[in-house]
């Protein structure tokens, strides 16, 4: 079951491409309850995580920098913290070069580091090179540390969790009878209605996609309960059909970094394995 305890409002501490914030407060967004474990295999800036704050959870991602900078603060939030001040205090042009080049041996100055980059970055996006390296350049912003933010508290609501680096299906295919599986793949609405398959390629495969399906098909079999984000475009739909109900949420674009590029779209919510009348949407989900 959910916790039911007065919770007091925790945002997510990174920004991250295709998160889901925008959704959160939505009136076709909803989560069932649930008397297991609430599992994320596309962790990102975990945002529903974050919302539902679950006294049992499972999170992973494959990007291993971001996985360490969530260990980071779960485990040493404090010197984390006095990292980030430091590289707050230096902060300029030419210090965010020499910071994105570096190589920090530490796992707090790593997670700092990693966080300090993400907030300072063009659009909070993340981007490697061929070598593995952090390329994006600097943005326009220049705030490292939030007033209001409380690492000690998402320290707490973080201990909750196990969170490693794997594949999605490694995570999905630990799901049982009693689980909630969220489940929110890399994908760009941008071109929903235009090369959608092909543009996304590089992002997250079509044979990616398909394993994805075949995992929470599995997941459905062990009688866990699924709640995904994805794509709102016909081979998706085709993807799922017979598998769960879909609806579509509309949405305005906001990856692009000029605003004159950003167009309404919409994106795909679909429901798994929900008992009838188990599922309370927007609010009312999490009384």
């Amino acid at each position: 079951m959910t916790n039911k305890d007065e919770k007091i409002s925790v945002l997510p501490f990174l920004k991250w491409a295709g998160g889901k914030r925008w959704l959160l407060n939505r009136r076709e967004f909803g989560l069932p309850q649930f008397s297991g474990r609430y599992i994320e295999p596309f962790l990102g800036g975990g945002a529903v995580f974050f919302h539902v704050r679950p006294q049992r959870a499972i999170l992973s991602d494959v990007n291993p920098r971001l996985i360490e900078t969530y260990q980071a603060i779960r485990d040493d939030h404090e010197r984390v913290l006095e990292q980030l001040a430091y590289l707050q205090k230096h902060h300029d042009k030419s210090f965010y070069y020499k910071e994105r080049s570096r190589k920090r041996r530490s796992l707090h100055k790593r997670a700092a580091q990693f966080l300090y980059l993400n907030r300072t970055c063009w659009n909070g996006l993340y981007r490697e090179n061929l070598k593995g390296e952090f390329n994006v350049p600097i943005g326009t912003k220049d705030k490292v540390i939030y007033e209001d933010e409380d690492f000690a508290l998402i320290s707490s609501v973080l201990t909750a969790a196990e969170i490693v680096t794997c594949d999605f299906e490694c995570t999905i295919d630990r799901a049982e009878d009693g689980d909630l599986v969220f489940v929110d793949p890399p994908y760009t609405t941008a071109h929903n209605m235009n090369g959608f398959v092909k543009y996304n390629q590089n992002i997250f495969t079509w044979d990616d996609q398909v394993r994805l399906k075949e995992a929470i098909v599995r997941a459905l079999y062990r009688n866990a309960q699924v709640v995904l984000t994805n794509a709102d475009h016909q081979s998706i739909h085709e993807l799922y059909q017979g598998v769960g109900d879909v609806i579509s949420v509309p949405r305005s674009s906001v990856i692009s970094g000029k605003s004159e590029m950003r167009r309404a779209t919409s994106e795909a919510l679909y429901y798994f394995g929900i008992d009838e009348g188990g599922l309370a949407r927007g609010q009312e989900s999490h009384e």
